[in-house]
């Protein structure tokens, strides 16, 4: 399985074993340099907490489970290194929620979802109060799965966006130049059918064509990536959609509590104290910022403004005293 970023799938002259030593290769690179604890805590792998959650999942479901086809579909989108499995964690305490991740293979291929018709089908069957997919490579289009899956609930969906400088970082530790490559392949006229392609505007297009990647670092096109994904919650229209939040990674590790409270009013779900307990205050986490070509800061910087902009109206609706 190649990684949520790579730029294309495996060769086919791979092997499945290949791709797969490749991957368990990388997973204990990771592992190795940012702590095991941490690798387990992110990808949700302690068997102890898995089970826990899951017989608090069965338990509720036996007792005040809904009746098929009630549950209210929930898409988790943004861009990937920008704090969703912090979002995923927190909801999936929550017995109500039933949790599909980006690497649960009955509902996601390689990242992306599967058909619509296996997504629809698991939403009808769901006897969760909601059921969440992650499906960050499918972010561009979101707005046709919450308009066009044929389940009687209406969907919501949370854009997650983080600051520019630590979305780059955090994306270029875990995944090096693949944002350089994709980028590249991108202003050569390539790779327009795959999803880091999708429904990217002409004057966005027009922007990722004008730099030279030859001499581009790894930090500017990461940074690029970033201006040109999150521009799709404007250019979609996500801002003006009464079914849909925009959640900043930041605000969430500087205020947990008013920020996880200000989403589960947009999703009619009321707050315990449990949905923040895994966060860790970090109010003055901010870093210096980063080597970035003047350009590409400049539209990252007036992208900021307006998402800030944004979370800021929000709190004035979704507010909680």
């Amino acid at each position: 399985m190649s990684s949520p970023l790579s730029p294309g799938p495996a060769r086919d002259s791979e092997s499945a074993t290949v791709t797969t030593w490749r991957k368990l290769v990388r997973q204990w690179h990771w592992a190795r340099r940012d702590g095991f604890a941490r690798w387990i805590e992110e990808d949700q792998l302690n068997p102890v907490d898995r089970a826990r959650t899951a017989l608090a999942k069965r338990r509720w479901r036996s007792r005040d489970g809904v009746s098929p086809g009630e549950a209210v579909p929930v898409y988790l989108v943004g861009v990937q290194r920008s704090g969703t499995n912090m979002l995923v964690r927190g909801l999936e305490a929550a017995p109500e929620f039933e949790v599909h991740n980006e690497n649960d293979r009955s509902v996601f291929d390689s990242y992306r979802l599967k058909s619509d018709d296996i997504v629809t089908e698991r939403i009808l069957r769901s006897r969760h109060r909601y059921v969440l997919f992650k499906p960050l490579c499918d972010s561009h289009r979101i707005d046709a799965l919450l308009d066009t899956l044929p389940v009687p609930q209406h969907g919501k969906a949370i854009w997650a966006y983080r600051d520019v400088d630590g979305r780059v970082r955090s994306a270029i530790s875990k995944f090096g130049d693949v944002n350089l490559r994709v980028l590249s392949g991108i202003a050569r006229g390539e790779g327009t059918d795959r999803w880091q392609a999708q429904r990217i505007s002409p004057d966005n297009l027009a922007l990722i064509a004008e730099f030279d990647y030859a001499t581009m670092s790894a930090e500017t096109a990461a940074a690029l990536f970033w201006y040109v994904r999150n521009s799709l919650y404007f250019d979609l229209g996500l801002d003006r959609r009464e079914d849909t939040f925009l959640s900043s990674y930041d605000s969430l590790i500087a205020e947990p509590e008013a920020t996880m409270r200000s989403l589960c009013d947009f999703l009619d779900f009321p707050y315990y104290p449990g949905l923040t307990k895994h966060i860790e205050l970090r109010p003055n986490s901010r870093k210096p910022p980063l080597a970035i070509d003047v350009r590409v800061r400049a539209q990252c910087d007036l992208l900021t403004e307006r998402l800030q902009a944004k979370v800021a109206e929000q709190r004035t609706r979704w507010a909680t005293p």
